[in-house]
């Protein structure tokens, strides 16, 4: 408070002051108060408060050096800027496993080892997987890279000697013609063959010659040999023990005999039989479209009677 008071003590004092100064001089302006100032004038408490600066990391003397490289996390993908090839494939910092092969330690995406993606199509992968199956060889996937010398993998002899078929190609085959006997001369109209002569080698009797004949002789000697005779079939003999087949009255000995009070013939008789009809007595009566048929027998009586419409 005595701050403020002796500032408006002297804000007035220097105000009357400034009076008698204009009236003599008259033309100098007047001073601009110090209550207008204050605003900009910093308090005592806020200079102690900023006397003493915090520092919150001081520099120190490091006795060792620090190592200053980048590593990199071995799951990330993509990366902001351009590594050295030290950073990229720099060990990793885990406990290693002794037991563990250097085929176990490799990176890999997949189950067999590592795929890196490649622009092919589904047929021609599928066309060069069974060209290395069935012939050992197929075009290099990496021939984008101008650094790749060869063209196929696997058994180059056998794909420069395939000279690269795959599995659904078919190369062509050199085959040997036999030749014919040439005479294209048609002013020769004896000895003109054409497109239908004989071939050089050909021959024209279908019998064999004596080699050939002993040696089917032999063969088919062989197969009688091996082959099993087939056996004739049984016949059918009979032995007669009486003196005569037939007695006085051209009878047989298998003829039923009939004299010895036994009755030898069949007595089975069919199932069902019927009275033979001796006479049908058929009466027509005509009324317009309808006819009335009766069937009458001598024995039986009527039968049926039937009606019937014609048209």
């Amino acid at each position: 408070m005595s701050a403020a008071i002796a500032a408006l003590a002297s804000s007035y004092g220097s105000g009357s002051g400034s009076e008698s100064d204009s009236d003599s001089e008259g033309s100098r302006c007047p001073l601009p108060a110090t209550d207008s100032r204050m605003h900009l004038t910093k308090s005592p408490s806020a200079k102690s408060s900023l006397a003493v600066a915090v520092d919150s990391a001081p520099e120190v003397a490091v006795k060792e050096d620090l190592e200053t490289g980048v590593h990199l996390d071995p799951a990330v993908k993509e990366v902001q800027y351009n590594p050295t090839c030290e950073t990229m494939f720099a060990p990793e910092f885990e406990p290693e496993n002794p037991f563990r092969t250097q085929q176990m330690t490799a990176p890999r995406n997949v189950l067999s080892g590592y795929a890196e993606p490649a622009h092919i199509n589904d047929f021609m992968f599928e066309q060069q997987r069974r060209t290395f199956v069935i012939y050992g060889y197929a075009l290099d996937p990496s021939l984008d890279n101008h650094q790749v010398s060869a063209k196929y993998i696997g058994s180059v002899e056998e794909a420069e000697k395939n000279q690269g078929l795959t599995v659904f190609e078919t190369g062509q085959k050199k085959t040997e013609k036999r030749k014919k006997f040439k005479e294209n001369d048609t002013s020769n109209i004896d000895g003109f063959l054409g497109p239908g002569a004989k071939y050089v080698h050909e021959k024209d009797v279908a019998k064999p010659s004596e080699e050939e004949q002993k040696e089917l002789d032999e063969i088919t000697a062989k197969r009688q040999r091996k082959g099993k005779q087939k056996e004739k079939p049984g016949e059918e003999k009979t032995v007669l023990q009486v003196k005569e087949m037939y007695d006085y009255q051209g009878r047989s000995y298998l003829h039923i005999p009939l004299g010895i009070g036994i009755n030898l013939q069949p007595t089975i008789t069919a199932t069902c039989s019927h009275q033979a009809v001796q006479r049908l007595h058929l009466r027509w009566i005509s009324k317009a479209n309808d006819t009335t048929v009766g069937k009458r027998t001598k024995l039986q009586g009527p039968v049926f009677i039937k009606r019937a419409i014609f048209y």
